[in-house]
């Protein structure tokens, strides 16, 4: 019965205990801590997971999800289960054994799909097999650039023909899906465009359409002479060099803030070839060149010259010739013998005559031909111009007017002389580069500056500017929290640690032993009445600390207590 009676009191005596002995919550309190810290350590021992496959279809997940289950390979989803993860030693086999079951099938398809071609496949088949691998291979290039997540690539190649007037060329879209918050400049679209231009013969860059995920025509299809941003840069930047060296040159002449200028500059970013080849004249005939030279020269003697009048008697052979022979002639009445041989003597000499001359005059013919060819000057020039010349600049310069003392020692603006007007637009001319041959204009205005007077805003009172509402802001969040740390303090924390650090209770008297003797022996006391005395004696201690640390507290207190109890 006494031992059933005193069970009950035994929680009360361990709580009094540990009153007893302040440093039993702190070693229980180190111990927790201990086991957190070893929990945590186990908990960062576990197996490491990465990713196995990120950005999956909903059936490319299930069927992955599911041969995963099969193989035991524990996994786990993260980023918001866009992405599978596995144990990071099991990645790679994983992986294979995956791709050995054909997972995961909505990958984009390469060059692959030309290794498993099948014996007797068509034309048609084998073509549209490479224009799916080749539009594979394109948007896997394209996926490599950081910006881009996904893309897809459609090409139009028509069929090959023979016929020159039904050739058409092909033509090529691509769709691409960007990260979030990332973006894709020009120089990179531009790039996409010559890669997949340069991968399909006859493919130029204006035939390709570039779109986002959003519908943006991100190509410039149709409207090439537009100005990119590069060309836009460098005519800003121009622009910007000219106007700083006008201002620069002026600026010592006039002072600060005296001269405004604007420089408009028409750049030309055509790329132009010129070839000529042009033949000039010999200037100096001294100094001719012969190239080629050809004489030809054809003499003939004694042959009978052809003659007679033109036909078929002309061109018979001539007869035989007959020896002349000397017949004496019949003196003719009242002639006399001698005088009638006379004639008949002479006639032959006048033939011989004739004959010698007519052998000393024969036929003869004579000819000569000469060819001379000199060599001519020719010159051939072939010049590429660069983009980016100037082909005008117009400039607009404003002077203010000078600021001078008048008698009363007041300054007054005056303007500037002819002269000196002359000399500013002169070493604007100079600065930058005028050329009248390219139509270059400038004009210098003089002119008196207006100052804009800004518009005086009343000022706001302190109480109402954001920098001290900011302030007050952050100075009340600092102010709560000190508040909350000593209400912490003073109603936690300090009555807790003066409970756990008072001093322990004096230990009883000894009696005497004749007291002892006649004293009936004590009976064991009541543990409630044991800590009803030591909470006594625990508020006596603090009430003595408060009165040896605040005096005046404490005679406050028993004046109030007085007070009352006169009431």
């Amino acid at each position: 019965m006494t031992a059933a009676v005193a069970l009950p009191g035994r929680p009360a005596e361990m709580l009094e205990r540990l009153k007893a002995n302040p440093r039993l919550p702190l070693m229980l309190g180190g111990a927790a801590l201990a086991a957190a810290i070893a929990v945590g350590v186990l908990w960062s021992r576990g197996p490491d997971y990465k990713v196995l496959y990120s950005n999956l279809s909903e059936r490319d997940g299930g069927a992955v999800l599911q041969s995963l289950q099969q193989m035991n390979v524990p996994y786990k989803f993260a980023e918001g289960g866009g992405a599978v993860m596995v144990p990071a030693e099991k990645v790679h086999e994983t992986r294979l054994r995956l791709a050995s079951q054909g997972l995961p099938k909505s990958g984009t398809a390469g060059m692959e799909l030309m290794d498993n071609q099948k014996f007797g496949i068509s034309q048609f088949a084998e073509q549209v097999n490479y224009q799916r691998g080749l539009e594979g291979e394109l948007a896997r290039s394209i996926e490599s650039i950081a910006a881009v997540q996904s893309a897809r690539v459609h090409l139009a190649i028509p069929k090959p023909t023979l016929f020159v007037r039904e050739r058409q060329k092909p033509t090529a879209s691509i769709v691409l899906q960007l990260y979030p918050g990332r973006a894709i400049d020009e120089g990179q679209v531009a790039a996409i465009s010559h890669l997949v231009s340069s991968s399909v013969p006859e493919l130029t860059p204006k035939s390709i359409s570039i779109v986002d995920q959003h519908g943006n025509l991100l190509s410039n299809t149709g409207n090439e002479r537009m100005l990119d941003a590069t060309q836009l840069k460098y005519v800003q930047a121009l622009e910007q060099n000219y106007l700083k060296r006008i201002e620069a040159i002026l600026t010592p002449i006039v002072g600060k803030d005296n001269v405004r200028a604007q420089v408009t500059a028409d750049v030309d970013f055509s790329i132009v070839e010129h070839t000529d080849e042009s033949y000039k004249p010999n200037q100096d005939p001294t100094r001719t060149a012969i190239r080629s030279q050809q004489t030809s020269e054809s003499t003939q003697q004694g042959a009978t010259p052809p003659g007679g009048v033109p036909g078929a008697l002309s061109n018979q052979p001539p007869a035989a010739a007959a020896a002349p022979v000397t017949t004496p002639q019949t003196p003719r009445a009242g002639q006399a013998p001698g005088q009638a041989g006379a004639p008949a003597q002479g006639q032959p000499g006048q033939a011989a005559q004739g004959a010698t001359t007519t052998a000393s005059s024969g036929p003869s013919s004579n000819r000569r031909d000469s060819t001379v060819n000199y060599e001519l000057d020719r010159s051939v020039r072939h010049v590429q111009q660069a983009p980016g010349g100037v082909r005008r600049l117009s400039v607009a310069v404003v002077v203010n007017y000078r600021q001078q003392a008048d008698a009363k020692g007041k300054l007054v603006a005056e303007p500037l002389p002819p002269a000196l007007l002359a000399q500013i637009q002169n070493l604007t001319k100079e600065a930058m580069g005028f050329s009248a041959d390219r139509g270059d204009s400038i004009n210098v205005v003089n002119s008196p500056f207006t100052a804009e007077r800004e518009k005086a805003e009343p000022e706001l009172p302190m109480w109402k500017q954001p920098e001290m509402i900011a302030l007050g802001k952050s100075l009340a969040g600092y102010l709560l929290l000190a508040l909350l740390a000593l209400f912490v303090w003073f109603k936690v924390a300090r009555p807790i640690l003066r409970r756990y650090t008072a001093p322990p209770l004096p230990a009883p008297e000894p009696r005497d032993e004749t007291e002892a003797v006649l004293l009936p022996p004590e009976e064991p006391a009541n543990p409630e009445i044991l800590r009803l005395a030591a909470k006594y004696e625990s508020d006596l201690a603090l009430v003595r600390d408060a009165a040896q640390r605040d005096p005046r507290l404490v005679a406050s207190v028993i004046k109030n207590w007085i007070s009352n109890d006169n009431r």
